[in-house]
């Protein structure tokens, strides 16, 4: 039975999602049809990024997604299949498997495989869900398209790090407005070694000297810092949205200093 998921910037309002889950009820009635998120921002790449590279890890092996954002196909940025972590990853080669799959990455086709109307906006239905049931049925990626030799690099997103400072950005704004940077563990234990340190969002009045390990570690309303389960820096405001109160979004930076 495939499980196949689905992420998009459609939104729910419209019929885009009901007519790509009907199409593929229609030719795989076992499948189970997964949405993680229909709500990315119209054309974020950065943010459908983040949300599937902590999301594909707990579906299990040969998990089918598809991931329609920005998904106009063009010369430079062609549809294609990608195989990771024992999966199987639909979308347009525009930079978004930089971020979400580290450059592990099995293998890669081109998406050749012909769609069955005579329209060419809607291909997350006439070609995605096409290529999804090759790969529900057993076919090899060969069967759906030349090798993809190296995929689009999306940029670099890391912080700029210093012997005594960190200057990150926020790269994700979850549902509560807690703000999430591109600064990982890794990276701060690295540079911290124990030494004491403040966290500023560039704009804001307010510095947080200590990581905390949940949410409940501070009084109400007044801010915490700690690494979420996706590994990355959290800066958050105990029962209250800091990205509004403080007036923050996306890209704003975010400086650590140690000393």
């Amino acid at each position: 039975m495939a499980i196949i998921t689905l992420t998009t910037d459609w939104g729910n309002a419209g019929y885009y999602a009901a007519a790509v889950k009907g199409t593929i009820l229609s030719q795989l009635p076992d499948a189970t049809i997964v949405d993680i998120t229909h709500e990315i921002e119209p054309f974020n790449v950065r943010e459908a990024s983040f949300i599937m590279r902590n999301a594909f890890r707990h579906f299990p092996a040969g998990t089918i997604h598809i991931i329609a954002v920005d998904s106009i196909e063009s010369d430079k940025n062609p549809h294609v299949v990608v195989k990771a972590y024992g999966q199987y990853f639909i979308s347009t080669d525009n930079g978004i498997f930089s971020h979400i799959l580290d450059g592990k990455i099995d293998d890669a086709v081109i998406n050749d495989v012909v769609q069955d109307t005579g329209y060419f906006t809607f291909a997350t239905r006439d070609r995605f869900v096409k290529v999804a049931v090759m790969l529900a049925s057993g076919e090899p990626l060969s069967s759906i398209g030349p090798k993809r030799d190296k995929l689009n690099d999306g940029g670099v997103f890391a912080p700029v790090v210093k012997p005594d400072s960190i200057e990150g950005v926020v790269m994700f704004i979850d549902h509560y407005e807690n703000l999430i940077t591109n600064i990982s563990r890794e990276t701060f234990d690295k540079v911290c070694q124990g030494r004491k340190f403040n966290i500023r969002v560039i704009g804001s009045l307010y510095d947080i000297e200590t990581i905390s390990t949940s949410y409940c570690d501070v009084e109400r309303l007044d801010p915490v810092a700690l690494f979420g389960t996706h590994g990355f820096l959290e800066l958050a405001l105990r029962n209250a949205n800091l990205a509004s109160l403080w007036g923050v979004g996306i890209d704003t930076h975010v400086l650590i200093n140690f000393y």
